[in-house]
């Protein structure tokens, strides 16, 4: 049986986003960020589509083990690291590379001198969420180096707010994580996606995109389009009915849009149980028939409804594209007050998803 709503998911847009990507920083290896279940699109899938990426990188131990699981070979990063000597002790197991960003976990690395493991050392250059102090930086890495069964291998950091090109504070953070001393042979990893579009000089010897590669704009001033991407989901339902209303009556609970004309609504099988935002605005676009309608009244668990007009040009059972390629998820995402990666990471359970 078919579900009412589907997640449909074109593999080969990843895989020119990654080209996009790549002529974008041609000097640096590409780590794919797929944490989150790749930000709401399937990690494995993803994972899979994505072999043409030099490694991985996910939030914590179980999103990595899953990716073994699956039979994904590439190194994968844990990007918060290891909490303990059981996740240590996984870790060593499922070859996985380990961020380390504080005091805690250099000393999980130092009470086992057995385990075999690569580091990717995190700096706090201005973001001050995870990592170590720039003055701390000598007395981590003279500690990790008498360790010879660990390999610090890379430096990283993350920036604060590249997605507003002209903020000074990514002058600040480029400045900070240049001026670094490190030891010959040692990496360096700073772009995320907005920095990779905007920052040249932040590319490094690895860059880490996350949101670019499904497809989606880091900024809200330029679209995917305008950065040459394709995006990856494409989010669908179907008309089930098409109701008249007379000027002046509402649709939906609240009563929050009233019609201006005598007008008829399409109520498409999708709402806030599917992952729509249920704080979608009325004049949220939605593509039926190749054409934009706009969202008519509170978004329910099970339902929207779109605002067709007079003379409508949809019938029961047309294909409604909530956000994709031809409706593109930003601007659904501001008319939400919220940002793409949120609604891309809270598609539910009850969509069937497709992958092409």
């Amino acid at each position: 049986m078919t579900r009412a709503a589907i997640a449909r998911f074109d593999q080969s847009a990843l895989t020119h986003n990654l080209g996009i990507i790549r002529k974008t920083a041609p000097n640096s290896k590409v780590m794919a960020v797929i944490k989150a279940n790749a930000y709401g699109h399937g990690i494995v899938e993803t994972a899979q589509a994505l072999n043409g990426v030099d490694a991985y990188a996910v939030a914590h131990l179980e999103e990595a083990v899953a990716l073994r699981n699956a039979g994904v070979q590439k190194d994968i990063l844990l990007l918060q690291g290891l909490l303990n000597e059981d996740e240590l002790s996984a870790a060593v197991k499922h070859r996985l590379t380990t961020c380390v960003h504080d005091t805690a976990q250099l000393d999980l690395l130092e009470s086992n001198t057995n385990s075999a493991l690569d580091c990717w050392l995190k700096i706090d250059t201005g973001m001050h969420r995870l990592g170590i102090r720039l003055q701390e930086l000598p007395t981590f890495l003279s500690r990790l180096a008498a360790l010879k069964h660990i390999g610090v291998s890379t430096i990283m950091s993350h920036f604060a707010n590249a997605n507003v090109v002209e903020d000074e504070i990514n002058d600040l953070q480029i400045k900070r994580f240049k001026q670094l001393a490190l030891p010959t042979g040692v990496q360096r990893s700073l772009a995320n996606s907005a920095a990779i579009f905007s920052r040249a000089e932040s590319h490094f010897d690895w860059v880490r995109p996350g949101i670019s590669l499904y497809g989606i704009s880091p900024f809200s001033d330029r679209s995917a389009q305008d950065l040459g991407l394709k995006p990856f989901m494409s989010f669908e339902s179907q008309v089930i009915t098409i109701k008249q209303v007379k000027q002046g009556e509402s649709v939906g609970y609240g009563a929050l849009w009233c019609a201006e004309q005598d007008t008829y609504i399409a109520v498409i099988r999708a709402g806030y149980g599917d992952g729509y935002p249920r704080h979608a605005q009325n004049g949220t676009p939605v593509w039926i028939n190749n054409k934009i309608f706009p969202l008519a009244g509170r978004v329910s668990m099970d339902m929207i409804s779109v605002d067709l007009g007079p003379t409508p040009s949809v019938k029961i059972g047309d294909t409604a594209q909530l956000w994709g390629d031809k409706n593109p998820i930003e601007q659904v995402a501001a008319m939400s007050n919220t940002i793409p990666y949120e609604l891309t990471c809270k598609i539910t359970q009850r969509v069937t998803r497709h992958y092409v």
